[in-house]
């Protein structure tokens, strides 16, 4: 197995949404989004064992290793090997692959946040960040695409997180804002138990509020220029904007299972995104 077929066989198998969003891309481009998705996934599955947090920083550590070998010198494993070549064809910045270990690190060290604000900058950097390496290599003209690409990649994060509740309670990982779950009296007792009642069906409805209107938000003021280039990044968005609405109409219920969607309908609207 070469590096970028150990990177596709991590993160862009057949039916992913990200196999999706890329398949339209040139080989070159295709293998370069896949390799920064899979450091991104090899990295974030050390906060997702957690068992042992000291050794968890320990593995981040080699990774900081492995990164600076990416950029002069010998990386070892196979996603550093795919990145290497990709790290210099698109001039990518070795601080944005430091900014991911971090949130990594935040992860490894908290499992609760007390307010949007803590939990925004979180999905900065394992949201943000990997949509912003995207877009550098797709190409772009107009400067603002960066930053509406940054603000997508916050609202596809969170997307993962409404996904995910239930799954994380039981890892004993929250990531709802915990002001928030206090306003709508939801306690992590009810996450950890699977309790689906009306308090918890409102604190859910404000996430997707709030992250329908940073989709919004980011789309209605994509340049138009870059739209096509970005296509890749604007079908991500698209699936995740349809997980939400199928997790409303299901009177979010995501505390005992998690919402998917068809391969075929993930196909259907990566095609017609942007």
């Amino acid at each position: 197995m070469t590096p970028h077929e150990y990177c596709a066989d991590k993160v862009a198998k057949r039916g992913g949404a990200l196999f999706y969003a890329v398949f339209r891309l040139p080989t070159e481009k295709r293998q370069a989004i896949v390799a920064v998705h899979a450091f991104r996934r090899e990295v974030e599955d050390i906060a997702a064992e957690r068992s042992d947090p000291a050794l968890g920083r320990l593995r981040l550590e080699w990774w900081r290793q492995q990164l600076a070998a990416v950029y002069g010198g010998a990386p070892q494993h196979p996603v550093a090997r795919a990145l290497q070549a990709v790290v210099e064809a698109y001039r990518l910045p070795e601080s944005r692959f430091l900014d991911i270990i971090e949130g990594v690190e935040t992860d490894l060290a908290a499992s609760r946040y007390p307010d949007f604000a803590a939990l925004a900058r979180y999905c900065t950097q394992l949201g943000s960040v990997p949509n912003e390496l995207a877009a550098r290599i797709l190409g772009y003209q107009d400067p603002r695409t960066v930053d509406r690409v940054r603000e997508l990649g916050i609202a596809t994060r969170l997307v993962r997180i409404v996904c995910d509740i239930g799954l994380d309670a039981r890892r004993d990982r929250i990531y709802l804002p915990a002001d928030e779950m206090r306003r709508y009296a939801v306690t992590p007792a009810q996450l950890l138990h699977s309790r689906h009642d009306s308090r918890f069906r409102q604190l859910v409805e404000h996430q997707i509020d709030r992250i329908e209107s940073t989709f919004a938000a980011a789309l209605s003021d994509f340049p138009a220029v870059d739209r096509e280039a970005q296509h890749p990044l604007l079908a991500l968005a698209a699936i995740g904007r349809a997980l939400l609405r199928e997790i409303r109409a299901d009177d979010c219920r995501v505390l005992d299972r998690r919402t998917s969607l068809t391969p075929l309908r993930k196909l259907w609207i990566a095609w017609r995104a942007g």
